[in-house]
């Protein structure tokens, strides 16, 4: 083992067994004097405001997890990999002491740029919108207690955090980092496909081996990336139809989709009266109030009350139309700009009074359609030794072939329309609704 990576204090706490917190679920992360430092400052701590799962809560009553504690839980992972991977000579050849500690830092700061119901809002792509990981630089000016801590506890510049977040530069080593921390078995999944299963209370993102997975990890054949050892391609497998089962039943549940397209359409329709910068420095709370406050006495103002008021309307379903099923419909509207969706949103409500003598307004109805951006394929490598030789893993696995191979975007990411319960009884039957649309388009 390379000693400029054993004697890493949060390497060598980890392994001693002191110095350390505990985070759900028994997790004991090291919890140095330097890792205190940077957990204590003002910016970290803003994470203990920013909720994990945003809406799903509004379902699944535990997933009240915060962002905080996946970051911490993204680290612990961090350290896991690094003791792992420091016996691989290939790796230790390419990361060093000091790249070692910046991807330490790079997890625990990751999730820096969130801010309440990121990913609802980036969905939206409305123009000059940042990315929460390109935003984590405002939290990172030279004055900054954050940026203070990075350079005098850790010696490193907050640009080398911000490289790994998102590329600037190019290099083997730094191809490596991302690859940990956001590749296809990257640090971040291990963490939130574990813990939102685990507050979410279903079993399906747990049903992975992490620690057989863990102790597979070795280099890639390029030398800029991870891949396992034969002996991980199972847990590999179970870690991809975790990915995918935990988007069906979770991530695009579909009440968790109703709550998520309420808040969305609310926030499209009255964010140009905000100084984006300023809200999106803001806790969950706050942003919650000032959206109610601006949309108090307006039409919109059901939406946002249906999710945060006193009483409980999540908007009903009344449509779905995926790839199989409906497939016409799907093509029609998957990808969609949310302009576009408000506008036949805007005729559908028309038509739909017209027929039916009920007065549905904008407001009333919403389409949800799966976004233009697509989630990442899963593809790695496995290594059988007695070959020496790499294949990857959706060439010997028909699991991986089937579900991320192809875009399981396609078959999880579903088409919906909601309507607000008031007015469900009125709205016409499926098929009905679907030929009405089908006219529209």
């Amino acid at each position: 083992m390379n000693d400029s990576l054993t004697d890493i204090p949060e390497l060598v706490n980890y392994r001693s067994g002191r110095g350390l917190v505990r985070i759900p679920m028994e997790q004991d992360v090291p919890f140095t004097p330097r890792v205190r430092a940077l957990v204590d400052t003002a910016e970290f701590q803003r994470l203990r405001q920013i909720t994990q799962l945003g809406l799903a809560s509004k379902i699944y009553p535990g997933a009240t997890h915060t962002r905080f504690e996946h970051a911490l839980g993204v680290f612990h992972n961090a350290v896991r990999y690094l003791i792992q991977l420091a016996h691989d000579p290939r790796f230790v050849s390419i990361v060093d002491r000091h790249h070692a500690e910046v991807l330490m830092v790079s997890a625990l700061l990751h999730d820096l740029g969130h801010w309440p119901y990121c990913h609802p809002i980036e969905d939206l792509n409305l123009p000059n919108m940042p990315q929460h990981e390109e935003f984590a630089d405002s939290f990172l000016p030279p004055d900054s207690e954050l940026t203070k801590v990075l350079q005098t506890k850790w010696g490193i510049e907050p640009a080398e955090v911000l490289d790994v977040l998102v590329a600037r530069t190019d290099s083997p080593q730094l191809r490596m980092l991302r690859s940990i921390l956001s590749g296809p078995i990257d640090i971040d999944k291990m963490d939130y496909l574990d813990r939102d299963s685990l507050h979410a209370g279903v079993p399906y993102g747990r049903n992975f081996d992490r620690n057989r997975l863990i102790q597979s990890l070795m280099v890639n054949e390029a030398g800029d990336g991870l891949a396992v050892s034969e002996k991980g391609k199972t847990a590999t497998e179970l870690m991809v139809f975790a990915r995918y089962v935990m988007f069906s039943e979770v991530y695009w549940h579909h009440a968790v989709r109703s709550a998520t397209c309420m808040f969305g359409r609310a926030f499209q329709e009255l964010y140009q009266t905000w100084d984006l910068n300023w809200l999106f420095h803001q806790g969950e709370a706050d942003m919650v109030n000032v959206m109610r406050t601006a949309a108090e006495g307006s039409p919109v103002s059901k939406l946002l009350e249906g999710i945060f008021g006193s009483k409980r309307t999540i908007y009903k379903r009344v449509g779905e139309y995926n790839l199989v099923q409906s497939s016409e419909l799907y093509r029609e509207l998957s990808g969609k700009p949310h302009d576009y969706l408000a506008g036949l949103v805007e005729r559908l409500a028309s038509e739909l009074s017209s027929r039916t003598g009920e007065n549905f307004d904008k407001f009333d109805l919403i389409i949800d359609a799966p976004p233009a951006s697509r989630e990442v394929e899963f593809k790695v490598q496995i290594y059988y030794a007695k070959e020496d030789v790499y294949r990857y893993l959706h060439d010997v696995s028909p699991v991986t072939e089937s579900l991320a191979q192809r875009q399981f975007d396609d078959y999880v990411k579903r088409v919906r329309i909601f309507v607000h319960p008031s007015k469900r009884s009125v709205v016409p039957t499926p098929p009905e609704l679907s030929q009405i649309l089908l006219d529209l388009l």
